[in-house]
């Protein structure tokens, strides 16, 4: 796709009160929305006071004003999180995209893609784009072929005489998340080398009045560890600091929430705005545009829970949401005990054990890594319905085949268990690895976390990290050898990296995984899930004992204690 310039005349469409002369424009971003289109989660099936009808009564009543101008911009990830998107993701192909017809009803302006939205494969990315009416940006996402931006690298917009750019990019980690046939036709650039790129175009062709960044990306770039500056996950930092030209930044994708003044190396100041996730937060920005090109800006976090939900907005998308109430209502099958999500961190669970069963069988491996995508997650005996599979299974992964050799497999469980357990001198230390002084606050995302089925073997945290593992062979009785090569299972996130269990923990180059991967799933492992169940009039849940921590008696009693911090609220 050609690089496209696209020009919105701000001043009819959002706020014909106001006159060309205006010289306050005012800018408000959400971000990482994750489908929280309506006031109700429908995992946890409870109402909320965070949603886009509650962003709409915001933007209604700003656009009232008369005293500035009001620009709506969105920062990527709304077409994850919530079952309403996955329905018009993958249940219903044909109509028109729900959230490209809530953006476009409620004016956005611009957006930047997220790689969540990525995630939802080119089929549905694709489609949304032609179904938005605003431009959908991520300079930095280059078609393989031409190399140019797959989609819009920036776009301006004119509020009365001032012009205003955005720049759009995307965190350029998906390759270590996603596989290749999410994102078949792109390549991701680096952040900070794709903004020194575009802001002399930019600058030369358009000469804004104010240079805009709209980043799908975090400002921690240390996150995870990590200590490479090129093609960090979370760069918006980094670009604000190295790259000249910016005035304001917006930023994402880490869920944090924050306004601050950063100090560039030239020594002049870009204000970054980080507006949080779900709806929560809108970040707003006002811009005073004063004579002699100098620009004021002060930047706020608006909650959306001081708004009223919008009425106008439930009615619109009424008929939207009793299609996907009736769809999750559906019942799978029936639970003959209950789940528990929090089991998961102590030891074999159920529900892991699930999960294990139906990646096994799909996959036909003879080894299963898995990690619980939700603790406190609860599926009582009873009916299971397609709502609680979003409960079960959390996100869109494909499930990935991959050979790795015993010793790769041993490093991948020695990782996972530095990064979950704590070493322990007796029986009233913590089990989980803590923040020092911080108990019930894990060191690392319970995601990061992975057991292991068809293999036995136990954990000693008694001893230091890297030296507690010890494999006793495979659950059906056949021996375990360092050297020979095993079929894995895993999902995608893992298999392309995400985390660091193959990388870090088996010691697999990053460039060589894709090279492991034997075989990829169709669909997302929640599908497959589903299915698994619906074969089954009743479910009778299995807990595969194939590991332990040991000492016992330390652990059993630490985890008695530790799991007092994860009681549900």
């Amino acid at each position: 796709m050609k690089n496209k310039v696209v020009v919105l005349l701000l001043l009819p469409m959002l706020v014909s009160a106001c006159n060309e002369n205006a010289t306050v424009v005012r800018i408000a971003v959400t971000t990482d929305v994750h489908g929280m289109i309506y006031t109700y989660d429908f995992i946890e099936r409870k109402e909320t006071d965070h949603s886009l009808a509650h962003v709409y009564r915001y933007v209604t009543e700003e656009r009232q004003r008369e005293d500035t101008l009001f620009i709506l911009m969105d920062n990527g990830d709304f077409l994850q999180g919530q079952p309403t998107v996955y329905y018009y993701n993958y249940v219903d192909t044909t109509s028109v995209h729900l959230s490209a017809r809530v953006m476009n009803f409620m004016g956005y302006a611009a957006g930047t893609v997220g790689n969540h939205d990525i995630e939802a494969g080119p089929e549905v990315y694709n489609r949304i784009r032609n179904d938005l009416r605003f431009p959908w940006l991520a300079a930095n996402a280059v078609s393989s072929h031409i190399k140019e931006s797959f989609f819009e690298p920036y776009t301006i917009m004119k509020a009365g005489k001032k012009k205003i750019a955005v720049l759009g990019l995307i965190t350029p980690g998906i390759p270590h998340w996603l596989p290749k046939s999410l994102w078949p036709e792109m390549e991701f650039n680096d952040m900070v080398e794709t903004a020194r790129n575009w802001i002399p175009r930019i600058r030369e062709a358009e000469d804004p009045d104010l240079m805009v960044g709209l980043f799908h990306s975090g400002t921690d770039v240390g996150y995870g560890g990590n200590t490479a500056y090129y093609l960090n996950e979370n760069a918006a930092l980094l670009v604000a600091e190295k790259v000249r030209g910016f005035d304001l930044i917006f930023a994402g994708h880490d869920h944090r929430v924050s306004t601050d003044w950063v100090v560039t190396e030239w020594g002049d100041s870009v204000l970054l705005v980080d507006p949080g996730s779900h709806g929560r937060y809108a970040g707003e920005v006002t811009i005073t545009f004063g004579t002699g090109g100098k620009v004021g800006m002060a930047a706020q976090i608006v909650p959306m829970k001081d708004f009223l939900p919008s009425e106008e907005f439930q009615k619109q998308f009424s008929s939207e949401r009793e299609k996907v109430t009736d769809y999750l209502d559906d019942t799978v099958t029936w639970l003959s005990e209950g789940l528990e999500g929090v089991e998961s961190l102590f030891g074999p669970s159920r529900m892991m054990s699930l999960i294990h069963t139906v990646q096994l069988d799909l996959s036909g491996a003879e080894i299963s890594f898995a990690a619980p995508l939700s603790i406190y997650t609860e599926l009582r005996e009873g009916p299971v319905q397609v709502s609680d599979m979003f409960k079960l299974y959390r996100f869109e992964n494909m499930l990935c085949t991959m050979e790795l050799t015993g010793k790769e497999i041993d490093g991948f469980l020695e990782y996972a268990a530095g990064m979950w357990f704590n070493t322990m001198s007796g029986a009233a230390d913590h089990l989980l690895l803590f923040r020092p002084g911080e108990p019930g606050i894990l060191t690392n995302p319970y995601y990061n976390f992975s057991s292991a089925a068809g293999i036995d073997y136990t954990i000693d945290v008694s001893r230091p990290p890297g030296d507690r593992v010890k494999i006793s062979g495979l659950s059906d009785g056949e021996k375990f050898s360092q050297e020979q090569i095993y079929r894995v299972s895993v999902n995608s996130y893992r298999g392309n990296g995400g985390g660091g269990h193959l990388t870090r923990g088996a010691g697999i180059p990053a460039e060589q995984l894709t090279g492991r991967v034997l075989w990829t799933s169709e669909f997302d492992l929640r599908y497959y899930l589903m299915q698994y169940l619906s074969k089954q009039d009743t479910l009778n849940p299995q807990t595969f004992r194939n590991w332990s921590c040991i000492p016992e008696l330390w652990t059993r009693r630490a985890a008695e204690s530790d799991r007092v911090y994860f009681q549900p609220n």
